[in-house]
């Protein structure tokens, strides 16, 4: 049974963010912003506008008593401590944004919005760095890779899965998932379009899963300036809205708008004989940040591979807006936001 937090919204929370102090920022149609204690306490309300929905909240890396805020075309920033009025005001995007994502260094903010495009924010100059449009149609995600400031990875509503480095304004490398489904429709398949909706990142940054309207769940590898498709499996009746990884591990969580919420080991889907060890190796040589556990972590992608299935399925019940994922007091919680105006939290036992 999922424990609600009540309270806090009188509409459909829509986004979700939990700081590294154990705040939890909620967003919600009408404008609602919403701070909450671990205990599921609201702490600080405010109405941002009355006119736009909060799409995305997202706590800074290194300052977590600073929240970012998207709310049509504008993200606003907030001292999570007094949420009368905003810090200060971003509007560099032309059309409603969906996601917002900080690099580790605090120095980069991206923010994706209909148009396809992703606004990238210089923190310290405050400024519009680069502007990123290659996506045709509605851009979903954008989420920067850890430990790899400059690159980050996009989704959208074109059916294209995009990798980035903040040096070049084009594309490293594209995938289009239309083809794959091409080839499955030719081989007898019933045709579903692979509208990508949602995108995670491992702890390591060189995997990352993409959730898509066919209800799939897709895993890649990146190697270089490219990645591939390492593992793909149906994990949902309708679109997959929600993929998350959880901290220092090859777990991930799904939302999707069937009312389920899955939990998946993905460490025996990727294919054996491509082992990431060699590049984590030699990222070392330039970073200090790739540590033991990362090995440990791509050790364990060496695994077998077997058939994948949810270790944990959760009869929600709802359509899933928004998933996050925290430590309470030593608990591991799922966090789910969907049609009402509550959260939910599952409490999951190791896996």
């Amino acid at each position: 049974m999922a424990e609600k937090w009540t309270n806090g919204h009188s509409s459909s929370i829509l986004c979700l963010n939990v700081s590294k102090d154990g705040l939890v920022a909620s967003g919600a149609e009408g404008g609602e912003l919403t701070i909450w204690s671990e205990e599921g306490t609201p702490l600080e309300r405010t109405q941002v506008q009355k006119t736009d929905d909060v799409t995305c909240v997202m706590f800074s890396p290194k300052c977590p008593r600073r929240l970012y805020a998207s709310h049509g075309e504008i993200v606003s920033v907030w001292d999570v401590r007094f949420l009368k009025e905003p810090v200060e005001y971003f509007h560099v995007n032309e059309e409603e944004i969906n996601y917002l994502s900080m690099n580790e260094t605090d120095s980069f903010l991206a923010a994706a919005d209909d148009s396809g495009a992703i606004k990238i924010i210089d923190l310290e100059s405050k400024k519009l760095s680069r502007c990123l449009r290659r996506h045709s149609n509605i851009c979903a995600a954008a989420v920067f890779r850890p430990q790899r400031p400059q690159s980050l990875v996009s989704c959208g509503l074109d059916m294209k899965v995009m990798l980035w480095n903040l040096q070049k304004a084009r594309p490293l490398w594209t995938v289009n998932l239309q083809d794959e489904e091409a080839e499955e429709q030719s081989a007898g398949q019933l045709f579903n379009p692979p509208l990508a909706h949602s995108l995670s990142v491992s702890t390591c940054g060189n995997v990352f899963g993409c959730g898509t309207e066919d209800g799939k769940i897709r895993i890649f590898r990146v190697t270089g300036a490219k990645f591939e498709q390492e593992a793909a499996f149906k994990g949902h009746t309708l679109g997959v809205s929600q993929v998350f990884f959880l901290p220092e591990s090859y777990q991930l969580i799904t939302g999707g708008n069937d009312g389920k919420v899955l939990l998946w080991d993905v460490s025996n889907g990727i294919e054996k004989q491509k082992s990431p060890i060699k590049s984590i190796h030699r990222r070392k040589t330039k970073t200090q940040s790739a540590t033991k556990k990362v090995d440990k972590m791509n050790a364990e992608l060496t695994n077998q591979s077997e058939p994948i299935s949810p270790k944990l399925t959760i009869e929600h019940g709802e359509k899933v807006n928004w998933i996050s994922y925290a430590e309470f007091k030593s608990s591991r919680s799922i966090l789910v936001a969907d049609q009402t105006s509550t959260i939910s939290v599952y409490s999951v036992a190791e896996q």
